[in-house]
């Protein structure tokens, strides 16, 4: 086969291909197709939660897994965590005991006994957490390979960090002072004076 034919031959199978793919692709780009089922709703539940407050809070987990007598270089991981959440305070009107408002006989004055505000499980916000930076030992980094990094554990102790750290605020307080601005305000404009005393 001369050169010629040779160049004429490849040119014919390139344009056969080029309009087979043209074929194939009508159109010059994919398509997605979401065949998904619509989202079905499994439950309902009454709730009498008072969402008084909300706290975001971020925490820099620094973990470290060594491995007893092996050196750092070998074998073992220190990872920068960046974990970003929130936490909201409520107060439950529906632990609200018997005494939990009582009218004075005049009708005039009403003395509220408010519950305890609590703190929900952190909502942890997966877009705005990260590892910011991880060294690994050489088995570590082989291990890695193997599949898609755990980061699982690193949710989790964030998790607790940031309940910790809800504690230790002033969110509880906060949730506990617009509670009671809030059923004052709502009771003192049905007209009644108000009395507003802890659980």
């Amino acid at each position: 086969m001369t050169r010629g034919a040779l160049v004429a031959a490849v040119l014919i199978i390139l344009g056969s291909a080029v309009f087979v793919f043209g074929l194939m692709r009508p159109f010059g780009g994919d398509e997605t197709i979401d065949r998904s089922q619509p989202a079905m709703l499994k439950s309902v539940r009454d709730l009498s939660q008072y969402h008084a407050a909300a706290g975001e809070f971020q925490v820099v987990l620094d973990i470290e897994n060594d491995v007893k007598w092996v050196p750092s270089a070998l074998a073992g991981e220190r990872t920068l965590f960046v974990a970003a959440g929130s936490v909201n305070a409520f107060v439950d009107f529906g632990s609200l005991k018997d005494d939990g408002l009582v009218v004075s006989p005049d009708g005039k004055t009403v003395e509220l006994r408010l519950p305890k505000p609590q703190l929900d499980k952190p909502n942890m916000h997966h877009d705005r957490s990260y590892v910011f930076s991880q060294e690994r030992g050489l088995i570590n980094d082989l291990q890695a390979l193997a599949g898609p990094p755990d980061q699982q554990r690193f949710y989790v102790a964030a998790e607790a960090k940031l309940a910790e750290a809800a504690k230790s605020s002033e969110l509880l307080k906060r949730a506990e002072d617009n509670t009671r601005v809030m059923l004052t305000g709502m009771l003192q404009s049905l007209g009644f004076q108000v009395k507003v005393v802890g659980d």
